[in-house]
Parts: C-alpha cells; sequence; structure tokens
C-alpha cells in the first residue's frame, strides 16, 4: 500500500498563532502570556557541601535559592503513593516522600528511609534499619509504625488501592522497635525490593486521621520538599524542607505546570520560563535542543510501551484473532518514521530490549493488511455495505479515547484510524483526561485508549500489575490464567536461570494473546536547561532523575 503523506507540525508557532492563544485565556494561554516576556530567575547566594555534578557543566559549587519549573502534559491529580502509576505524579510524590529504598536513574537500587537492609536465604524475611532523626514535614519523627501503617494500608483488598498488587505474598508487617520493621512473607516474591519496598511512607497518624481521599489533597511526608500549593490541572508548587535528613535543598521551589501542548512546553523551554519538561517534547523539538549549548538533553531507552490498550471484555474486541488482526493492519514502523522522527524500536514484546529478560525470538506481527483481511474473513467478521465490518449483527467498531490535549500522540491515533479502516475496522476518536482515562480502562467502561505505560522493566520484569487478572492497572481487563500462573509463579523464584523460562513463557503468551495493540519504545527524551547544575552523568533511567532533584542548584 502506498504511504499517504502525512502533516507534520510546524516547529514552533507563529506570532499570529500565539497571540490568537493567549487570546484565548485559560491556563495555557496564561502560560503563555508568561513566556512573551521572559526574565531570568535569580538564585540565591549561600555554600554548601559540593555535589558530583557532570564533567560538561562546570560550576563554582552549589548555591542556596531559586525557583525551578518543571511542566508536564496532564494534570495531577492526587499527591499520595497509590498516584505513582503517571510520571507527572509520580515526580512529585517522590519529592514529597520518601520511600524505605528506590531505583536510582542508573537502574540500581539504592537505600532511602532504609539505612541497611537484610534478606534472610530463604527470601521470607526481610528486616530494615531505619533511618534516626528523620522528620516528617510538621516536624514529628519518622518510626517503624509509619512503614507498618503505610504497607498495611495499601496491601489491604478492602482499601480499593491500584498498587495492592506490588504487595504479593506479604504476610505481616511487624515493628521490632522504633527503628527496625520486619516484613514477613508467606511466600517469596522475587521483586519485593523494586514493588513493594519503593511504596512512598505516609505519615501515618495523619493518614489515619483525615483518610485516603484528604490525604491525597494535602500530603506530608518526609521528603526534601513539602507541598505549598497544587491546583491538579495547572501547577503543582512545592517548597524546599529544611530539616530533610539528607540535607536541605539548594533550590528553593520547586513547581510542576500542566502544559498539555508539546509545542508550548518547547516555547516555555526556549524562552526560559521553565527548566525541563518531565514529559518529553515532540522529538524534533529534543533533537533540536540537543544542538544548543543551553540544554541537556538525556536520550534513555524506555521502559514503558507506548500501546493502544484494548478493553478485552468488549464483545468486539474479545477475539484474540482480532486483535492479532489489528497488529497486522498497524504499519507500526511508519509510525515511528513519519510520527517520531525515528527516535523508537518497533516493540515485540512486552519487555523492553534493555531487559536480561528480553525475547529477541518471538512472533512478530509485520505490516501486512491483506493478512489482516483474512485472518478476519475466517473468523467471520464480514464486510458490510458501510466498509465497516459485522458479525451476528455487532459492529466491529469501538471508541479510543486520547489525552486531552496530546498533541504528540493523537497523529497516532489518527493514522491507526486510517489504517484500521482500510481492513473494515472502524475506530472512532476521542479525548478526556488522563484521570477519566485511567479509572475507564481499570473499571472497564472505556473501549481503547493510548498512552505509554510499563509491562515489565528493564530492572524487574514482573507485569503483576498490567497482566494480571487482578492487578491494578489491567487497563486491558485480559483474563488469562495460564498468564496468573506464571506470574505468581515468577514472583516466587529469585534466581535469574529459573526465573527466564517463566518470563519467556509469558512473553510469548503477550504476543500470542495481544492483550493490548503494543507499538514502540521510545528513546525517552528529558530535557534541562543548563542553568541547573549537579545533574547526573549517562543516566539510565530519564524519569528517574527527578527524584535526585534535592542534590541540584541554579547557577546563572
Amino acid at each position: 500500500m502506498a504511504r499517504q503523506p502525512l502533516r507534520r507540525r510546524p516547529m514552533a508557532l507563529s506570532r499570529r498563532q500565539f497571540l490568537r492563544m493567549v487570546a484565548l485565556g485559560g491556563p495555557t494561554a496564561a502560560f503563555l502570556a508568561a513566556c512573551a516576556a521572559p526574565a531570568p530567575p535569580t538564585a540565591g547566594e549561600g555554600a554548601a557541601a559540593p555535589g558530583e555534578a557532570p564533567a560538561a557543566q562546570p560550576a563554582a559549587g552549589p548555591k542556596y535559592g531559586g525557583k525551578m519549573v518543571w511542566m508536564g502534559h496532564q494534570e495531577v491529580a492526587g499527591l499520595g503513593p497509590d498516584d505513582t502509576g503517571p510520571t507527572v505524579q509520580w515526580v512529585m510524590v517522590v519529592n514529597i516522600h520518601n520511600p524505605l529504598v528506590t531505583v536510582n536513574e542508573f537502574n540500581e537500587l539504592e537505600n532511602v528511609l532504609a539505612k541497611e537492609v537484610q534478606v534472610s536465604d530463604d527470601g521470607l524475611t526481610y528486616t530494615f534499619k531505619l533511618h534516626e532523626g528523620v522528620k516528617f514535614h510538621d516536624g514529628t519523627e519518622f518510626t517503624a509504625e509509619d512503614v507498618k501503617y503505610t504497607y498495611d494500608y495499601y496491601r489491604n483488598p478492602d482499601n480499593g488501592a491500584s498498587i495492592a498488587g506490588d504487595f504479593t505474598g506479604v504476610g505481616s508487617v511487624e515493628v521490632v522497635d522504633k527503628y527496625t520493621v520486619v516484613v514477613r512473607m508467606d511466600e517469596v516474591n522475587a521483586a519485593s525490593l523494586v514493588s513493594w519496598a519503593t511504596t512512598p511512607i505516609v505519615h501515618s497518624r495523619y493518614h489515619a486521621e483525615v483518610g485516603e481521599e484528604k490525604y491525597r489533597t494535602a500530603p506530608i511526608g518526609t521528603g526534601p520538599y513539602k507541598l505549598k500549593e497544587w491546583r491538579p490541572a495547572e501547577f503543582t508548587e512545592l517548597e524546599a524542607f529544611d530539616d530533610h535528613f539528607r540535607g536541605r535543598p539548594y533550590i528553593d521551589i520547586l513547581r510542576q505546570d500542566v502544559v498539555p501542548e508539546p509545542s508550548v512546553r518547547y516555547i516555555a523551554l526556549q524562552s526560559g520560563q521553565a527548566d525541563s519538561a518531565v514529559w518529553p517534547l515532540l522529538v524534533e523539538d529534543s533533537i533540536a535542543l540537543e544542538q544548543d549549548p543551553n540544554f541537556i538533553v538525556y536520550r534513555t531507552l524506555a521502559n514503558s510501551i507506548k500501546h493502544f490498550p484494548l478493553n478485552n471484555s468488549l464483545p468486539q474486541l474479545a477475539e484474540k484473532e482480532v486483535r492479532q488482526a489489528m497488529m497486522y493492519a498497524l504499519d507500526r514502523q511508519r509510525i515511528i518514521d513519519d510520527l517520531w522522527n525515528g527516535a523508537a524500536q518497533v516493540s515485540h514484546s512486552n519487555l523492553t530490549p534493555a531487559s536480561p529478560y528480553h525475547r529477541a525470538d518471538l512472533k512478530r506481527y509485520e505490516y501486512d493488511p491483506e493478512k489482516a483481511k483474512a485472518m478476519l474473513d475466517a473468523a467471520g467478521w464480514v464486510v458490510g455495505d458501510d466498509g465497516i465490518r459485522e458479525k451476528d449483527g455487532l459492529k466491529l467498531s469501538f471508541t479510543c479515547t486520547t489525552i486531552t490535549g496530546d498533541q504528540a500522540r493523537r497523529p497516532i491515533a489518527e493514522l491507526a484510524q486510517q489504517l484500521l479502516k482500510e481492513v473494515g475496522i472502524d475506530m472512532q476518536l476521542a479525548e478526556a483526561p488522563v484521570a477519566s482515562i485511567l479509572q475507564g480502562m481499570r473499571e472497564g467502561t472505556m473501549d481503547c485508549s493510548l498512552f505509554n505505560w510499563t509491562y515489565g522493566s528493564a530492572v524487574e520484569p514482573d507485569p503483576f500489575s498490567t497482566l494480571h487478572s487482578e492487578g491494578g492497572n489491567n487497563f486491558a481487563q485480559y483474563r488469562n490464567p495460564r498468564m496468573d500462573e506464571l506470574i505468581e509463579e515468577g514472583l516466587k523464584r529469585v534466581k535469574f536461570e529459573d526465573r527466564k523460562p517463566i518470563y519467556d513463557e509469558i512473553q510469548e503468551i503477550f504476543v500470542e494473546d495481544v492483550p493490548v495493540l503494543y507499538l514502540q519504545f521510545d528513546e525517552w527524551m528529558n530535557v534541562f536547561n543548563s542553568r541547573i547544575k549537579g545533574l547526573p552523568e549517562n543516566p539510565k533511567n530519564g524519569s528517574a532523575i527527578y527524584q535526585q532533584a534535592y542534590k541540584w542548584w541554579i547557577e546563572e
């Protein structure tokens, strides 16, 4: 099939477009108006113990003061541990809270609130020795009781947390003394240190008093920054916590603005009104900034798949033959070449090629619309007079709801709509805020969407949250008893050589069942203004960079 020409977005807004958008009003207009007449931020004075800065950005040394502005593409719907799914929420949550351990920007485990971690030889007992003298933002001391409360609350299925599945295998959480907590497992969970042990710890007495819903709007953590002001659809602003146990952050104010349009995020970076885009720009804009000495651009291969999660419980999407045919109908390499500037790899598995568990010899869905048509014919889906297939009176039609204002991924949905129509499948397009989409996909009330999410990472291959029938982020409403069995078994095995066969089969079933239409693994591009110092060298995980913000400082 000959390729149809695609309309490409210009690199930046014209002055007329710019002024028209300002005239429209609203948060975006206000943000644009601020960008129209940039004033360089100033950093306060003050010496501090030197941090490690990349060789490419020499500096006189760390200093206190200033305001750092990040930008995300969607609203920040909540600020509690159960809100850590979307990246733009996670970066705020982990700057307000701390976990016992974390996975850092080099994909390495790093102790945070825990100063020592001991795991028994049988993998059934985890003992955490906690830092002493750690304070919450209200001055209350952090203790083992806070760990027990946090773990018991979020693993309790009655509380309906999406992260409850992270605690698979946890039997009990015991306080040994004020600074020692022991987690006893009913069964081995090999992912423990990168799943439940990375859960941000809440202020137990405060959370118990106000409840989860209130806590999500007014959290109190031990993190380097504390909440100053939160407007979900506009911005989240944090201020430095003077008594943070690892030392006061150098930068006074950390703010993330909600800027859905990547073109506007690009303008804000160029004008100096923002220092980083937590959610990447359009690829061509990130590439352009790579050539500008005023910016630092990190490229890392994403753990997340750009994909269309499909509601497998819908009759028209329930047959795997239909979903397989849709894979053959999508020209995924064209999507990468024409809409993503080549900065991605076609995905052939749920696991990133950066994972040691990644399997390269799986079944592949090369672009083949004729094969897609033949498969649909064989499955009994007949083309109707309107060109749309139907079976037993049911149209092969569904709605894909993309995130409001998502200029980067919306064109992918539009191209997919054209490609699917050519084989007789009707995909309607709609838009909604991300919180509505996540709720709808989790509850099974929405047909389909388009976003990036992780189905196992380079650090840990476990896909319980997304592929297990009880997973809190099982957006596809996917049910396969063998998949559930394998996921549960994979968590019980610790050694790589014992786990590898399990995840080999998981990948094989994923590719065969096609619970989601998996497209690509992006080259993740995180852009920083070069005035931000103390950034890492050669990180492997772009999103994880942001949890180290307390180490950075501003130098004009």
